[in-house]
């Protein structure tokens, strides 16, 4: 554990021209108590640490000293090409071993390109979670994301409905999906590949063994056609609806997008007034209300006649809300 906080501490004053023990506490997650010893501990052993007494004092290396220590362990190189996505590595617990990558890389650059994955994080930021919601980290994410890096199999158990299932999981890969981790597995008694929503599972314990994963294998070919698939599964009936050229536009971001793409791309000549006619697949007729609710005048339903009348009621309740003073 020093001996790793030591070699962090050489590439920190590498990477900067000097640091404060205060800066060097923060950044170590030690006391400037401790930041003191170390400094004194690399002295001794030969590195040229010097300290700056003073206010303005600090710690530097001297002599144009560059340690050789700057080559990636593999979990640090395959954590550092998702140094972008910093909440994703908190959450799979990879943030030391990103952190300890991208000082690395720092350290072995060029003093004038030192500044540069400052520069790139101040100007470019990925926020997954979806809006308005809060994003919850799944308990076991952090043991089946060690699972996927291992090519562990894992004994898991998974709720589905009202119970349970257990299964015998080869972890392949993991999605981050609107703030919501999946898990696509092997399921070595069939051989079929799965998709599991990491929050629903209960136990997850690693094999102390290996699994030979399939070459062939397209985390995001097979998520892209699992998602479609799941898409066309849920959407079990259809409306008819008349869309003015507004509610046209509008329509992408008021129901599932591939719903709108297979409605609008089969839409007809528009009628005299400029609107046109399309056979919409939805969910259900409730989510189908909720949905549509949102195009208000720019949408008409034809059909079916029971969704139409609850669009009528709703309307007629809207015309004597409005057709009062306020409060009235």
């Amino acid at each position: 554990m020093r001996a790793a906080r030591l070699i962090k501490m050489v590439l920190l004053l590498q990477s900067r021209a000097a640091m404060t023990a205060a800066e060097l506490a923060r950044e170590l997650e030690v006391s400037e108590r401790t930041v003191t010893r170390d400094a004194q501990a690399l002295s001794e052993a030969g590195v040229p640490v010097y300290a700056d007494r003073g206010r303005a004092g600090g710690y530097r290396l001297i002599g144009g000293y560059r340690t050789r220590l700057t080559g990636l362990a593999r979990g640090e190189a395959e954590a550092l090409f998702l140094s972008g996505v910093p909440a994703a590595l908190r959450q799979m617990g990879l943030e030391d071993a990103a952190s300890a990558a991208r000082l690395k890389v720092s350290a072995a650059l060029l003093p004038s390109l030192r500044d540069a994955p400052d520069s790139a994080a101040r100007r470019f930021h990925l926020d997954a979670p979806a809006w308005f919601r809060e994003p919850e980290t799944p308990a076991l994410l952090p043991v089946l994301a060690g699972a996927v890096w291992a090519d562990s199999p894992v004994l898991a158990r998974y709720r589905r409905g009202d119970g349970e299932v257990e299964r015998r999981l080869e972890p392949y890969g993991l999605v981050l999906k609107a703030g919501v981790w999946y898990l696509c597995a092997r399921v070595p008694a069939g051989g079929s590949f799965r998709t599991y929503r990491i929050d629903r599972f209960t136990t997850a314990d690693p094999l102390d063994e290996r699994f030979d994963r399939d070459p062939a294998f397209d985390l995001p070919g097979f998520w892209a056609a699992q998602a479609e698939r799941f898409a066309r599964s849920i959407l079990r009936a259809q409306v008819v609806v008349r869309l003015s050229p507004q509610g046209v536009r509008r329509l992408p971001y008021a129901v599932d997008p591939l719903s709108a793409r297979e409605a609008l791309g089969a839409v007809g000549e528009p009628d005299a007034e400029g609107w046109v006619t399309v056979t919409l697949p939805v969910e259900s007729e409730e989510v189908a209300h909720g949905q549509l609710t949102g195009l208000g005048p720019e949408a008409e339903v034809l059909a079916p006649a029971a969704l139409r009348e609850r669009f009528a009621a709703d309307a007629a309740r809207a015309a004597a809300l409005y057709g009062q003073p306020p409060g009235g």
